[in-house]
């Protein structure tokens, strides 16, 4: 059997359905199976999942590169989320028979292949990382889009692959990392101080819970909590809820709703049944 890997690629477009469809029909035509895809109009992005062997999701993240590249211009593009490029994040996930130290070469020779076909130059972090300060994908993504030609100019920023920002997509940021689960939390309340307080407060790097990476965004006329789990087993999604409605609770802002982007471990929706059952989520 061959190994099976995921992607999980975030393009800057959530408003064009006919760019997300090219987008989508690019992973797919190239051999990828496209599972999920998840688009939002207020952060301007769109998060698509495909899962294939590895000739299939390399060929398929090359594929999108110049899909995105062709029709997204990061000089005329706003929306709430970071973002770097047209193409802004494309991690690579082991699913079987392959290790995260497949996946990180994975991700290295899609970047190299990626600045040969479309002359996008490409960070790499997570376990593909070139160096400790590249590994967290916020360090990277610093500063953004309209910072990017600036920050180039720092030896210590230099893509890892290529020499200069593409003009109108940027640059990538191309990872290798296990399975995390994407969660959002909407908020009744339009108060962005208060979301960047509490995803302060619940991100790991700031002293808050294990694994957890949190991000405070406007959406609307309301605010949002975004989070990404990156040890599933480590941090339960029930207990991300119940810290929110605690903290926001004591500010009298109450929860809206919440949402999961792309595919989920069945074990962490299992967990988190039991826990609002009741039962032992052990």
């Amino acid at each position: 059997m061959s190994a099976l890997y995921e992607i999980v690629p975030n393009i800057s477009e959530g408003r064009d359905a006919g760019v997300v469809d090219a987008c989508v029909g690019a992973v797919g035509a190239a051999g990828a199976r496209v599972i999920d895809r998840t688009s939002d109009e207020t952060h301007h992005r769109s998060v698509i999942t495909a899962v294939g062997t590895r000739a299939a999701v390399l060929d398929a993240s090359v594929a999108l590169a110049g899909a995105a590249a062709g029709r997204i211009d990061l000089r005329r593009h706003r929306g709430a989320h970071p973002r770097i490029g047209a193409l802004d994040v494309l991690p690579f996930v082991a699913l079987k028979d392959a290790t995260l130290e497949d996946a990180a070469s994975l991700a290295r020779e899609a970047g190299a292949r990626i600045w040969e076909t479309h002359r996008i130059p490409s960070y790499f972090y997570g376990a593909a990382a070139s160096a400790e300060h590249r590994r967290l994908l916020a360090d990277v993504r610093r500063g953004e889009f309209e910072g990017l030609t600036a920050r180039i100019q720092d030896p210590g920023w230099k893509p890892d692959v290529g020499d200069g920002a593409h003009a109108s997509a940027g640059a990538i940021a191309i990872g290798a990392r296990p399975i995390l689960i994407a969660f959002n939390i909407e908020l009744e309340s339009g108060d962005l101080g208060l979301a960047l307080e509490l995803a302060r407060r619940l991100r790991e790097r700031t002293g808050g819970l294990r694994t957890l990476r949190a991000l405070g965004l406007r959406r609307g006329e309301i605010v949002q909590l975004s989070f990404n789990i990156t040890d599933v087993e480590a941090t339960p999604i029930y207990r991300i809820v119940e810290l929110v409605r605690s903290l926001a609770g004591e500010r009298g802002v109450a929860l809206r709703r919440s949402e999961l982007i792309g595919l989920v471990p069945r074990r962490a929706l299992q967990r988190t049944a039991a826990y609002y059952r009741g039962d032992d989520d052990s």
